[in-house]
């Protein structure tokens, strides 16, 4: 028996009642952008129901969809990946994260050279890409790490690989988290390591970006089908966002492709007929690559490349099995005034044999009612947070 997760990063599918209160108004990733792209060609996910969810331009909604279809709200006050995929996982946040709009205050700058014998460029809330090409001339003279923050409630630090190798970078990061952040009442999430390489005028961020985060409230959904056996095997940067916490085994990837031919393996790997197994994957490229600098070419074809390999994919489950595809926040390429992620519903679908017949699942008050019906088709104990749908979904 198993559970598929597929976390679509950043593909929401239109703007929460409450977006305005982030800066989100009119906010909708896949319907937006489908739109702008003159039509989205997604046959196999328009045959799941993707278009039975919300209005997408070229895909209608399916007369028989093959899997069952819905969308789910964000319960947590968020619109980050760390609480995203602690809500699917069942763990609901109660305050909104801490960020730094205005960059860190003082006594951390100084924590920041004291313990990890490096002076700071930058300290602003900016975009990743366009800090680097704004302060890398500079960081390459002098040799300071650039750091800086976003919405989101991050520590980031960017350096050249050249001036500071990777491993450095990894250690300054795994100091600012344990000597610095860590009991602080503010926290940040995460601290990400982005190094990158080049020259000025031609800066790239490599794929060795590594988050370093804080432990999820304890028990989520993985903590919960560990204890009882399942086996949970992470695909991506998934067991950077729970703290290293929750998982068997996780394989890092360089890029979707990667991470498809990754969760193709994983379903075709044979394994004990009575041993259950959870594979929690994240294909970040739609909001890395895309969604963040604002590429609506690029946020197509990757949605596309993704529904070419969906066929591939479900193909490997039992029938026993069942996968479910879904987002932990919205990142509307088309959305101009800011560079963030959106405060979206995600969609959600449910396939395979082991997920019964395909019918509406309506809107979902919270990412958790995935989890808790994973937890439920998996006979775990009731899930700290969330409604299953899963058992009405059973003949």
């Amino acid at each position: 028996m198993k559970v598929v997760l597929i976390i679509l990063d950043g593909v929401g599918i239109g703007a929460l009642p409450d977006a305005p209160d982030y800066g989100d108004a009119g906010a909708d990733t896949l319907g937006n952008l489908s739109r702008a792209r003159g039509g989205l060609r997604l046959p196999n996910l328009q045959r799941l129901g993707l278009g039975n969810i919300a209005d997408i331009a070229g895909v209608p909604p399916a007369a028989r969809p093959e899997a069952s279809f819905g969308r789910m709200a964000e319960m947590s006050p968020a619109k980050d990946s760390t609480s995203g995929h602690w809500e699917i996982a069942c763990q609901t946040r109660e305050a909104p994260p801490a960020v730094y709009p205005d960059g860190f205050p003082p006594d951390v700058v100084s924590m920041f050279a004291e313990k990890t014998r490096w002076k700071l460029i930058g300290n602003k809330a900016a975009s990743g890409t366009a800090i680097i090409d704004e302060l890398g001339a500079e960081h390459l003279r002098t040799g300071r790490p650039i750091v800086y923050t976003s919405a989101d409630s991050v520590f980031q630090i960017a350096a050249h690989k050249d001036v500071m190798p990777v491993e450095e970078l990894y250690r300054v990061c795994r100091v600012v988290r344990e000597e610095i952040m860590n009991g602080r009442p503010r926290s940040v999430d995460r601290v990400i390591a982005r190094p990158f390489e080049g020259e000025p005028g031609a800066f790239r961020r490599t794929r060795l970006r590594r988050d370093f985060s804080i432990p999820p409230p304890y028990p989520t959904l993985l903590d919960m089908a560990r204890a009882a056996g399942v086996f949970v095997f992470g695909i991506g940067k998934v067991d950077d966002l729970f703290g290293g916490r929750g998982f068997d085994d996780c394989i890092h990837t360089s890029s979707n492709a990667d991470g498809i031919e990754r969760l193709r393996a994983a379903l075709l790997e044979k394994r004990p007929k009575d041993n259950r197994m959870l594979i929690f994957a994240n294909l970040i490229d739609f909001d890395q690559e895309h969604g963040h600098r604002r590429n609506e070419e690029g946020f197509a074809k990757a949605l596309e490349e993704f529904d070419a390999a969906l066929p591939g994919l479900l193909a490997g489950l039992g029938p026993d099995d069942m996968a479910a595809a879904t987002a932990d926040h919205g990142c509307d390429p088309t959305l101009k005034r800011h560079t963030d992620h959106t405060r979206e519903y995600v969609p959600l679908l449910v396939a395979g044999g082991g997920a019964g017949k395909s019918r509406p699942l309506g809107t979902r008050e919270s990412f958790a009612d995935l989890g808790a019906s994973v937890a439920a088709f998996l006979g775990l104990p009731p899930a700290p947070r969330g409604i299953p749908f899963l058992p009405a979904a059973v003949d």
